[in-house]
């Protein structure tokens, strides 16, 4: 080994001892004659000390140094002198006095600071992501992301776990995103798909008798992109026979407990996870992935305002159309522009307007261009269903109920954000469960499922399919974290008559099922278990246990918003002769 000890192994204990230290230059400073050099490594950083007066040579070759050369060092532990300790560094009271220096690679003069968190253009980091990945913050989300995935495997190899492997490629069926699909050289105008997630593989290991399985799965989806999804990602995928909704939940619960508790740099906000209806989830937040660190939850005020003098709250009422707010505190001093901003807000996420209420901090008197509708009776009701008091701002949406529910989450979490409530430092994690089996409406004349088709109903509304499919609530669950949801996952039909008639719900014909989907029909004709699991993400569960806005902060070599590779310069044109290979031809 060209090296002895890692860069943040050494202490005082080490006081006396030779050792051989490589790594990269992260600092240099010349103090003429004494030449001090901060060595770093992925464990950590050492200050070099290299004198004139102990080596000529090495200090002569340390003068040619510069930031992020190669180097190598071997020389001898020293207690720091007095009062030039450095308490932020692990290594802070001791020192390497230098005996020989090797340069093994000059380096050019990076593009950013990498001895520094500061602010660089997001797409220069990721052109240069080999530099950016020496940055002790992106190195460190790494280590974590690596322990996370080796407590995943230890938790569950100790259950009795089998980790499989599952193709990349397979065969292209409708899974809601586009595929990403490969075309075949062997077979001329045919094409494998690139998993959106090994769904019918792993229902297929529970048939052949696996009853355990996780995979740490490499996902792939072709579809529109968010500033916080990748074109690939990574997901704990897992499958259970012979369980229960609730036996996948507590595995789940106690494998997050313990994860977050062993490697999280962030901690958790309890270890008992509530479990909301997706009807509860929806009423109190107005999303089935709440972010539950605060409150500010939504009220149903149509009661109390279905006779007041206003005529779109009355209107709605008897259209039933729900009128519901959510109450700020210490907002209600907000400024006649802080109101029209929030009120554009709203707009930009589906309102027709934003109705407001002002309480004033001291007389109580309260405000507002809707507030000389009511009586004061009916005021008075208004606040103390909200539990509102004086100097704070109550919001009101009236419309249909998925843009009230739309409008006010997001006003909750625009007011958390300038509250400072949303950037709480712990981990708050929810079950939603009792989905409904299908979307409300129906999509080219026949039901879509708000899951997968694979997901089961509830057994006690099998019953319903024919006569009420709307009121049909399934088997799908939902982990959700500080607002993200981080896990989802199914009971699963498992019984080959039930697959078929949801498919025919969905607009599957026989024929078409048979093609896209005959190889898992035919499989549940030779005794499939009942079955279920779940796929939590890892990319965003790193990145809550690190602190990071963005997934790409925790993957090694990610993609921008627009799919693209700036290191790499990915995706590429190719040559004319691999796309004759594949008898592929690109129209211009």
């Amino acid at each position: 080994m060209l090296k002895t000890v890692h860069a943040g192994a050494l202490r005082l204990e080490n006081v006396g001892q030779t050792v051989t230290l490589a790594g990269w230059v992260n600092k240099r400073r010349d103090m003429g004659g004494v030449i001090f050099i901060d060595l770093r490594d992925r464990d950590g950083k050492t200050q070099v000390v290299v004198d004139s007066g102990r080596n000529p040579t090495a200090f002569s070759i340390a003068e040619q140094i510069r930031t992020e050369y190669v180097i190598q060092v071997t020389g001898v532990v020293s207690p720091r002198p007095q009062g030039q300790q450095n308490p932020n560094l692990p290594t802070g009271d001791i020192e390497v006095l230098a005996d020989q220096v090797e340069i093994l690679a000059t380096a050019k003069t990076p593009p950013f600071l990498i001895d520094r968190e500061e602010a660089v253009d997001e797409s220069l980091r990721l052109k240069y992501r080999y530099l950016d990945l020496r940055r002790e913050r992106l190195q460190r989300n790494l280590i974590v992301r690596h322990k996370a995935i080796k407590f995943i495997r230890d938790f569950l190899d100790e259950r009795g776990f089998l980790e499989i492997e599952t193709p990349i490629l397979f065969k292209s069926t409708p899974e809601g995103a586009r595929d990403y699909l490969v075309p075949s050289r062997v077979h001329p105008g045919k094409f494998y798909a690139l998993p959106q997630s090994p769904q019918q593989l792993k229902q297929l290991l529970m048939v052949a008798g696996i009853e355990r399985y996780f995979q740490i799965a490499r996902c792939f989806r072709d579809e529109d992109l968010r500033a916080d999804r990748q074109p690939e990602f990574t997901q704990l995928d897992m499958e259970i026979s012979f369980v229960e909704r609730d036996d996948i939940l507590d595995l789940i619960e106690a494998l997050i407990v313990g994860m977050i508790q062993a490697v999280s740099l962030v901690p958790l906000a309890s270890t008992q996870f509530p479990r909301l209806s997706y009807r509860e989830a929806t009423e109190r937040y107005g999303t089935d992935r709440p972010d539950i660190r605060f409150g500010l939850e939504l009220q149903e005020i149509t009661d109390l305002v279905a006779n007041s003098a206003f005529r779109v709250f009355a209107e709605n009422a008897a259209a039933n159309k729900p009128t519901k707010a959510i109450c700020i505190p210490g907002c209600g001093d907000y400024s006649r522009k802080q109101l029209t901003d929030l009120e554009e807000f709203a707009r930009a996420n589906g309102a027709k307007a934003l109705a407001w209420l002002a309480i004033h901090p001291e007389n109580g008197e309260i405000r507002g261009p809707i507030a000389k509708f009511f009586t004061v009776d009916q005021l008075i009701a208004l606040t103390e269903r909200l539990q509102a008091n004086p100097g704070d701002l109550i919001l009101i949406s009236s419309d249909e109920k998925a843009i009230v529910h739309n409008v006010l989450s997001s006003l909750r979490m625009e007011m958390a954000r300038r509250l400072g409530y949303a950037q709480k430092k712990e981990l708050a994690f929810c079950w939603v469960v009792d989905f409904p089996l299908f979307e409300e409406g129906e999509e080219e004349g026949h039901l879509a499922p708000s899951h997968h088709m694979f997901t089961a109903p509830k057994r006690e509304h099998i019953p319903l399919l024919d006569s009420d499919p709307h009121a049909v609530l399934s088997e799908q669950y939902d982990l959700v974290c500080n607002g993200f949801e981080v896990a989802g996952g199914s009971i699963r039909i498992h019984e080959r008559e039930l697959q078929n008639k949801i498919m025919q719900m969905i607009g599957f014909s026989v024929e078409t099922a048979k093609e896209q989907f005959g190889h898992m029909l035919e499989a549940f004709e030779y005794g499939a278990p009942p079955h279920g699991g779940i796929a939590p993400g890892i990319d965003r569960i790193v990145a809550l246990m690190c602190g990071e806005p963005n997934i790409r902060e925790v993957m090694a070599f990610p993609k921008t918003a627009q799919a693209t590779d700036l290191m790499a310069d990915a995706p590429s044109e190719v040559v004319q002769r691999q796309l004759d290979d594949l008898h592929i031809a690109v129209k211009s």
